[in-house]
């Protein structure tokens, strides 16, 4: 009998195909005397060479020896009618090949057979055994292949240690090898000193798409001996998304299978942030979802992704909803998870943070908590537009998504007003109060001037949203003139000033609350437009002035300047005792003074 090094692959034999190859090596010049059954097939044979191996063929024989028994049934056997052939080839002194591909069933069969050195010096399941020790177990692609053989000999192979002595092996020779890479790359830099050059990640980790072809169980118990032995995360990662390319893609699997591959995955997955693909991860999560697989490993995937959401997509977390009819489009609560995750993660690294303050500098960068923040919250108000639309979409669940991220997370106001926006033109039935509840969310101190000037003109917003925004873009003018012209007595006016939004003294009737706000309204409208033709007036001047500096000298420039100055700022209340009551500046002065007594 040979041992070969080399794995070979041998298709299961038909009845017809067993009964040919076996009368190929039998014994031809001597009737047989005992007929063997396995799963089906017949073997006519000689009890003589069995039983000299096989201790549990001569012990049926003998339990049957006055009713001359001559047929047996050996049920269960395991490997079948291709493992029998190999064991009674070995009977039969008829050499053949022991490989990868077959050693662990000789070494099932010899044990089912009983062909131990108990009854037979140099018997056949030595010689496995022999094999499985010194050849294969040193060879990181043959245990594999063992181990694939493995998966129908179970339970048998796992008592046998068949099992685990292959799952050693690779996980020892994986990490071995990861070492022996780790010490070739050493080299001294220019300095003299020792270090490690940089290689491409999972570099001369072959083996990981060898792993790709055991089933899910012994490949999760693959995994788990390498993370034991401290294979590196990074190769841990890259085998995880192989092996799901190949099972949950490349495969036509059932959804329990599927179910199964899935949650064994996100178990495996290593602790250690970043090293597993965000696409990977958001990938999983669908599946997940889809599948229903257990709240565990859908928590485990939000958490994960939680952590690193500043670097997503917004096609990454439009999660599409698999529940039932009439539900959103989207799986909206599922994302809202992962935010609420991704505030609760900046929360703890802020307090990290204040932990190790001392070692800051003084750069007004922003941190990388707060760049987070910031990629996240753009993010999120183009997830808000995107699902505003749907019109399964229930209020709470949008101010829900839109109210977790802290209120510092948003440095301007526009994307979120766009969404609110988008909203409201999808649900036109919404009440009022819903309207106002909505609008909440907005800070009008932080739209753009072109986001303002849209909300100053947009009936969908509640009139207290609408107020809001035109005293602001006053208070921007009015600013903007005073950083212009610094040096006159124009007074800026400072953002402490909040609109009430509809929260007025429970006195005044809901009727004479809306005619308050209404007469506010144009109040501001009005104050605004006579502060944006002061504006104009102020740019023409801006340009005679200009050209007034080319053709005159600086003295007659400063008289002409001081002449068209003091006439222009007497917009926002200082006018003298001759003007009459009913100017523009007094009205301005009256409006103010309405401001100011709200405050």
């Amino acid at each position: 009998m040979s041992m070969d090094k080399h794995h070979h692959h041998q298709m299961p034999l038909t009845k017809s195909a067993s009964r040919q190859r076996y009368n190929e090596w039998v014994f031809r010049d001597v009737p047989s005397d005992i007929t063997i059954e396995v799963d089906g097939a017949i073997f006519s044979l000689h009890k003589f060479p069995l039983v000299s191996r096989s201790g549990r063929i001569r012990r049926l024989v003998a339990e049957h020896r006055d009713s001359d028994i001559s047929r047996i049934e050996l049920v269960s056997l395991p490997g079948g009618s291709e493992s029998f052939e190999l064991a009674a080839k070995f009977c039969y002194g008829v050499n053949f090949e022991i490989t990868s591909s077959n050693v662990a069933q000789l070494c099932c069969v010899s044990d089912y057979l009983e062909m131990s050195e108990d009854h037979s010096k140099n018997n056949l399941g030595s010689r496995a055994e022999e094999y499985l020790d010194s050849i294969v177990c040193k060879n990181l692609e043959m245990c594999v292949e063992v181990l694939r053989q493995s998966e129908n000999l179970l339970p048998l192979a796992d008592e046998l240690k068949i099992v685990s002595r292959c799952i050693d092996a690779v996980a020892s020779k994986a990490c071995v090898e990861q070492i022996a890479s780790s010490f070739s790359r050493l080299e001294y830099s220019s300095s003299g000193r020792l270090h490690m050059s940089k290689q491409a990640n999972c570099e001369g980790d072959w083996w990981i798409e060898d792993l790709s072809v055991l089933r899910i169980d012994l490949y999760q118990r693959v995994i788990t001996a390498m993370k034991f032995r401290g294979v590196r995360p990074e190769s841990i990662a890259a085998s995880l998304v192989s092996y799901a390319q190949k099972e949950l893609i490349q495969k036509s699997i059932s959804g329990s299978k599927e179910k199964l591959v899935v949650e064994t995955i996100v178990s495996l997955m290593p602790v250690e942030k970043f090293v597993v693909p965000l696409s990977f991860l958001f990938g999983l999560l669908r599946s997940a979802v889809m599948l229903d697989c257990n709240a565990a490993c859908r928590l485990d995937l939000e958490r994960r992704i939680g952590s690193q959401l500043d670097i997503a997509t917004l096609d990454d977390i439009l999660i599409p909803s698999f529940r039932h009819a009439g539900d959103t489009m989207f799986d909206v609560d599922t994302v809202h998870r992962i935010l609420v995750n991704f505030s609760q993660q900046e929360g703890d690294s802020d307090d990290e943070m204040e932990d190790v303050s001392v070692f800051e500098s003084d750069s007004p960068t922003a941190t990388p908590s707060q760049t987070a923040l910031f990629k996240v919250s753009k993010l999120v108000d183009n997830y808000l537009a995107e699902i505003a639309p749907d019109a399964n979409l229930k209020l709470n669940k949008f101010i829900a998504v839109a109210e977790t991220l802290p209120a510092h997370a948003r440095s301007v106001h526009d994307g979120l007003y766009r969404a609110i926006d988008v909203y409201l033109k999808a649900h036109l039935t919404l009440s009022d109060p819903d309207k106002r509840r909505l609008c909440k969310s907005i800070d009008f101190q932080k739209l753009s001037q072109e986001a303002g000037a849209h909300a100053a003109q947009n009936e969908r917003l509640p009139l207290q949203s609408i107020v809001q925004v035109l005293y602001f873009e006053q208070l921007r003018l009015r600013n903007a003139l005073f950083c212009s012209y610094p040096d006159d007595d124009i007074k800026p006016m400072h953002q402490s000033w909040r609109i009430n939004s509809g929260a007025f003294s429970a006195a005044m009737s809901p009727k004479d609350n809306y005619a308050s706000l209404r007469r506010e309204n144009r109040e501001l409208k009005l104050e605004l437009a006579r502060m944006r033709m002061r504006l104009n007036d102020l740019e023409k001047d801006h340009v005679c002035m200009k050209r007034d500096m080319q053709k005159s000298s600086s003295r007659r420039f400063m008289k002409s300047f001081s002449k068209r100055i003091g006439k222009k700022f007497n917009i926002f209340g200082h006018s003298s005792s001759r003007e009459s009551t009913n100017s523009p500046s007094r009205h301005s002065e009256r409006t103010d003074s309405k401001i100011t007594d709200r405050t």
